[in-house]
């Protein structure tokens, strides 16, 4: 099965305008975050092809500079699902399609790997998305952003089979039980890469934004909104850190992370 890998960046975020281009400084030098998210896609065994997905002259020219192939979107795309599904509209013929959003360059290679091949295992299932089980540590970092009104980490909850049941920018399922900063948690936080079908994908756009995908801000629930299976894939960490750039204050903890890991 043939895996494309598309990266959607847009410069326009409502949150932090000008997001892709950020820079972050890490043992390797000062890169910017798209340039570190392609890097991280380009890593990824099984992928046939990679490219960024945006509607912004300064992010295409400035991934142009870096060595990535550039996929031109429209500005009409209200998220990363509706960009991935225009990708595709270009370049059909993949058999999977990956959405690995611009803003986690510290997603690691098996996440999505791992990914592509629970999507393959599991014919039934339109849609697949990495979940990840918070230690003590995860789960009071996302605690402390809500308690201060920061948008941070999603999380997911799913039942048999990993079918996803729901996702939310709160923190779920409730637990009042503290956890050492080591300890498994029954809390598991959201992944933002998708891997998706291409039929279910080209159909995303034609639906109209529901309610809960309009509260929660999370493209994923449109798919749970319209009767989609979606497959929660619990990968491992094997040691390392990994967090999404959302919020400006975002990036000195990426920027530790990615000095703690080397």
């Amino acid at each position: 099965m043939t895996v494309l890998i598309a990266i959607p960046a847009r410069y326009a975020s409502t949150r932090y305008p000008g997001k892709p281009l950020v820079e972050l400084n890490g043992p390797d030098g000062r890169k910017t975050l798209i340039r570190r998210s392609w890097e991280a896609a380009m890593a990824v065994k099984g992928a046939d092809r990679v490219v960024v997905a945006t509607d912004d002259d300064r992010i295409a020219d400035h991934a142009l500079s870096f060595g990535a192939e550039v996929v031109m979107t429209s500005s009409d795309c209200q998220n990363g699902t509706e960009r991935c599904a225009e990708v595709v509209a270009q370049l059909p013929g993949f058999d999977i399609v990956v959405n690995l959003q611009g803003d986690a360059p510290l997603t690691p290679a098996w996440f999505v790997e791992d990914l592509v091949a629970g999507l393959r295992s599991n014919p039934q299932a339109e849609v697949a998305t990495p979940v990840l089980r918070c230690e003590g540590a995860m789960l009071a970092k996302l605690l402390e952003d809500r308690r201060h009104g920061r948008v941070g980490g999603t999380t997911a909850v799913f039942g048999a089979g990993g079918r996803a049941l729901y996702f939310s920018k709160e923190v779920i399922p409730y637990t009042g039980q503290v956890y050492a900063d080591g300890e498994a948690t029954p809390v598991f936080h959201h992944v933002g890469v998708y891997a998706y079908r291409p039929a279910a994908l080209a159909a995303y756009p034609g639906w109209e934004m529901g309610p809960l995908e309009r509260l929660e801000g999370l493209e994923q629930l449109r798919f749970l909104e319209n009767g989609r299976s979606v497959l929660c894939v619990e990968v491992n960490a094997r040691g390392r850190q990994f967090w999404e750039l959302n919020n400006p204050t975002d990036v000195p903890v990426i920027e530790a992370m990615m000095a703690a890991m080397g």
